[in-house]
This record gives C-alpha cells, sequence and structure tokens, in this order.
C-alpha cells in the first residue's frame, strides 16, 4: 500500500513546516530576526507502464503511468526583507535600511554576522553587540585627525576615550577701531590667548603706533599708517621674533591691503610644542573720528580637548566631540555585503555564518556599492508577518489532518483485507 508510505511522509513534512512556522512566530518581537519559508517537493514515482509511441496511421501513443510515493521537504529558505524601525532614543543602537548586515568579530580570525544592532561601549572604548563580540570596521585617528579609510582591512572597532591635542594658532584677526583723531605716535595695546601644538595657551600682545605718514612701499591709495609691533615676549616669558607691520588706511578709514602678504611671527613654546608662527589679519580694523577701540578679536587655535560624547550618522561614522569644540571622525563601521545572503548559516543569538554557498563577504562603508545606510538609534524589527504565518498554520493543520486521513484510510482498507477470509 504506497499510500501509507506517502501519508506518512506527509506527516513528517508537514511536522517540518510547522516546526518553522512555530519558530517564526516565537521570534516575532526577536530584533533583526529573519523569517523562514518551507517549499515542498514530490520524491521518486513509480514507474507502472512506460510512455510509448504511435505507429503513425490508426494507432496513437500512450503517456506513461506513473504512482508517487510522497513529498520532502525542497528547501527552507531565509527571507532577508528589512523589517520596520523600532526607535529606542539610545545613540549607539542601529538599524541597517537596506542590504547588507554587521560584522563581528568571532576570534581566530573569524566573522560572524547579524542584523541586530543592539550595541554599546564597553569601559576600553570597544564597541560591542549585547553578547559581548566587537563590532568591526575601520579606525581613524583623533590626534591627527586622519579619517578611517575603507580601503584598508577591517578591524574591531574601539574609540579612544583619552583626550586630543590643540590646534597651534595661525591667525590672529584684529578688529574695531583706531582713531583718526589721535596724534602722531598714540599707541594702542591689545592681547589674545593663543595656543601651541600641545593645546597650551600663551598670551601674545601687540602694540599699534600711529606714523607720521604712510611709508614708501604703502600702497597708493594709502592716507594714513599705523604699525603694530608684536611685543617682544608673550606674557609667560617667550621670546616672539621681532617685527613690524604697516597697517595701512585711505582716505575714508577703510583699511588697504599690502602689496605683499605680511609674513608671520612666532614663538617656541618651553612645554614640547611646535614653533607657534602667526600671520596678523587687519582687514577687520577701520580708521574712523572717535575713540580707539582695536582688539584682537579672535584666534585660529584650540585648546586640548576631552572626548564628551560620541554620535553615528548614515555613513556608520562615529564621530567624537571634544570640550575644546572639535570633532573627529573615530571609526566607521564596516557593511557585509555577500553574493547569496540567502546561504548564510544560522548560529544562533540571530548571528550568521558564511556557508560554501553564500559567497565570500565584500566589506562596504554603509551606503556605497548599494550596501544599506544606517540609523542611530533605532533597531530592526523581526521581519516576520503574524497574518501570513497565521494562514500558512492553517494550510499546514489541513495539510497534516489530510495526511493522517490517508494512513487511517488505508489501514481500514487493509483491515477489510485481513477480513476477506472470514
Amino acid at each position: 500500500m504506497r499510500s501509507l508510505y506517502s501519508g506518512v511522509s506527509g506527516l513528517r513534512n508537514f511536522q517540518t513546516m510547522m516546526d518553522v512556522i512555530g519558530n517564526n512566530i516565537a521570534n516575532a518581537n526577536t530584533i533583526g530576526f529573519k523569517s523562514s519559508s518551507v517549499s515542498f517537493k514530490d520524491v521518486m514515482s513509480q514507474t507502472l507502464a512506460n510512455a510509448t509511441a504511435g505507429d503513425g496511421s490508426s494507432q496513437g501513443g500512450t503517456n506513461p503511468m506513473q504512482v508517487g510515493l510522497g513529498m520532502g521537504v525542497g528547501c527552507i529558505n531565509t527571507i532577508f526583507t528589512d523589517g520596520s524601525l523600532q526607535p529606542t532614543g539610545k545613540d549607539t543602537d542601529l538599524a541597517i535600511q537596506g542590504q547588507g548586515l554587521f560584522v563581528l568579530d568571532n576570534g581566530d580570525n573569524d566573522s560572524l554576522y547579524t542584523r541586530n544592532g543592539n550595541f554599546d561601549f564597553d569601559k576600553q572604548g570597544k564597541l560591542l553587540s549585547a553578547n559581548g563580540k566587537q563590532v568591526m570596521g575601520w579606525i581613524g585617528n583623533p590626534v591627527t585627525g586622519v579619517n578611517p579609510d575603507s580601503n584598508t582591512q577591517i578591524k574591531g572597532v574601539i574609540v579612544d576615550l583619552g583626550g586630543i591635542g590643540g590646534v597651534s594658532t595661525s591667525n590672529i584677526e584684529y578688529a574695531n577701531n583706531l582713531s583718526a583723531e589721535a596724534a602722531v605716535g598714540t599707541t594702542a595695546e591689545c592681547a589674545i590667548t593663543v595656543y601651541d601644538s600641545n593645546g597650551t595657551s600663551h598670551r601674545v600682545s601687540g602694540i599699534f603706533t600711529k606714523l607720521a605718514a604712510p611709508g614708501a612701499t604703502a600702497p597708493a591709495t594709502t592716507t594714513s599708517t599705523w604699525s603694530f609691533t608684536p611685543t617682544a615676549t608673550t606674557e609667560d616669558g617667550l621670546a616672539v621674533t621681532t617685527g613690524v607691520y604697516d597697517v595701512n588706511f585711505d582716505a575714508n578709514g577703510k583699511y588697504v591691503a599690502p602689496a605683499a602678504a605680511y609674513s608671520a611671527f612666532s614663538f617656541t613654546p618651553t612645554t614640547g610644542g611646535a614653533t607657534v608662527s602667526i600671520i596678523p589679519d587687519f582687514s577687520k580694523v577701520t580708521q574712523y573720528g572717535g575713540d580707539t577701540t582695536v582688539v584682537a578679536n579672535s584666534q585660529n587655535g584650540l585648546a586640548a580637548g576631552e572626548l564628551q560624547g560620541t554620535t553615528i550618522d548614515a555613513n556608520g561614522m562615529v564621530i567624537g566631540r571634544y570640550s575644546n569644540g572639535l570633532t573627529r571622525n573615530l571609526a566607521q563601521i564596516a557593511i557585509a555585503m555577500f553574493p547569496n545572503v540567502s546561504g548564510l548559516t544560522k548560529v544562533g543569538d540571530s548571528m550568521y555564518m558564511a556557508s560554501s554557498n553564500s559567497g565570500n563577504a565584500t566589506m562596504y562603508a554603509p551606503g556605497s556599492q548599494g550596501s544599506g545606510t544606517l540609523s542611530a538609534g533605532s533597531l530592526e524589527m523581526s521581519n516576520v508577518d503574524l497574518a501570513q504565518e497565521f494562514s500558512n498554520m492553517i494550510i499546514t493543520q489541513r495539510g497534516f489532518q489530510a495526511n493522517s486521513k490517508i494512513i487511517s484510510t488505508t489501514d481500514d482498507m487493509l483491515q477489510e483485507l485481513a477480513n476477506l477470509k472470514r
């Protein structure tokens, strides 16, 4: 009774389908979970009679007569459609919008892959998954300001929790008014705090002096000139290179730029920083009537800074914010792409491993080469469609029920056969 074996195969494989449906429904709220689907196939058929060809006249051909021997599982596929985003408000929670998977370090030069972006930094600055695996990407250098390079080998993402040195001052901007009514020889002094390459502060002063007449090299439109002289030392006693700058004005009190650019004055810190070379900028100084209000308005150096926080943008860049106002690209998270993402092997904890049919992973920066972008402060929800799963459950139940009926009916037929001897 071949039908008995067909019914048994149906029971066994509809149970497998129910197992898959049950797992999907159980993971309806699992972060980053990808549902699975089952496809069936028929198995071997027994041929009772082969096909025959017609004789070309009155006799036609006949089709083969075959009886199937049941069904089996053709495949169980993982469905990698995007799940909905669930906002969490946590900056290190990440969701991929589009293709690709996060890469996790499994040790021994082995990688795991996941869509679960529930990440956090540990006390050493490592970016870790919820199960302690380090997230992989490219590392920048906050001290030198060198950005992560996605053309290099990926490494475990780690953020330097220390501070960074400052930015050496290279320009001082002077502003406001030098009085047109000032007598020859009138002076005005102004000072400003500048920084060396270590972020150490120094106080630099300078003196404006009203001259009797423009110099021989002054531009033709010049009608009045003040000189500017950096003081011989900074206020903390560091020697400043000598130099005198002509600050020229026209008849309307507007600043007149020199024919040749100003050279820099400099001083050398004793704290190990590089020599500070500064070019003064007088373009915002005027010579009108009234009081002298000239000031050293601003400079472009920065003090040393401490890391105050990090953010992650859509391109996976981990951006550090420092107390001196600087931002640095500290790292960039990698996204792995596979030729056949459905060929990945599930290994638990919402993670996957490459298989012989998935192909090798190719690493991309988020948003490049078709890889997905990142949404910070969100997690990707499961892509399980409960309405579809409940429909599949009904189909599976009816299929199981029908196959059990095959077995019970076949049993009744066998019972009738056994009763023929009575």
